[in-house]
């Protein structure tokens, strides 16, 4: 029987690869992290998208207003138009985990 240990990355772990590939300080590196976030996230606000390539395309999208259902109560909820992020892999990415 195969025990599988599940690792997930967050973002103190990338900047630790960073770190490792770049050198320089460990708070540099999550300064420089940080600073790639807050460009995708800033131009996503202005509706632009994102590529970079090997990786994938960032993008946002409207949804549309819609009428959801409370799961507790069963009593309708009016949910307003709103703008979600969204990812495209890329192809280079999808036959890397493949």
């Amino acid at each position: 029987m195969k025990i599988r240990i599940l690792y997930h990355m967050n973002k103190k772990d990338l900047a630790e690869v960073i770190h490792k590939e770049v050198g320089g300080t460990f708070a540099s590196s999550e300064r420089a992290m940080q600073a790639v976030l807050d460009a995708i996230t800033g131009a996503l606000k202005k509706g632009d998208e994102v590529s970079i390539s090997g990786l994938g395309i960032f993008s946002a999208k409207m949804r549309a207003a819609r009428t959801a259902r409370n799961p507790r109560t069963g009593e309708s909820i009016d949910v307003p138009a709103m703008r979600v992020p969204k990812f495209r892999a890329a192809k280079a990415l999808k036959d890397a985990v493949k």
